[in-house]
């Protein structure tokens, strides 16, 4: 059964920083590209970076490119988020999101908070 565990998430006056970590376990095949996506109240889902897991390859929304960083470790199934210079406006909840080989939309966290605010 696979699981994705997010941590990281919590309140950060403007200007701080977070890091997010993701875990992913049970997988029957390959991971190619781990992803985070954010969700604020009202709004839709949207990508916020990913990496793949061969090569490294990152990709980045224009909203964060400069202030995040993506990363991962392999061995042990995980993405990183890094958040630095954090903005009001990047209060919402993250989830991971891992696209797997032989699987149809990936596997989802279950998402963690980050509250931006003085």
């Amino acid at each position: 059964q696979v699981q994705l565990v997010e941590s990281g998430g919590g309140l950060v006056q403007p200007g701080g920083s977070l890091r997010l970590s993701c875990v992913g376990s049970g997988f029957t095949f390959s991971i190619l590209t781990m992803k985070w996506y954010r969700q604020a109240p009202g709004k839709e889902r949207e990508l916020v970076a990913s990496i793949t897991t061969s090569g490294g390859t990152t990709n980045y929304a224009t909203s964060v490119k400069g202030r995040f960083t993506i990363s991962r470790d392999n061995a042990k199934n995980t993405v990183y988020l890094q958040m630095n210079s954090l903005k009001p406006e990047d209060t919402a909840v993250y989830y991971c999101n891992f696209i797997v080989a032989m699987t149809i939309g990936g596997y989802w966290g279950q998402g963690t908070q980050v509250t931006v605010s003085p």
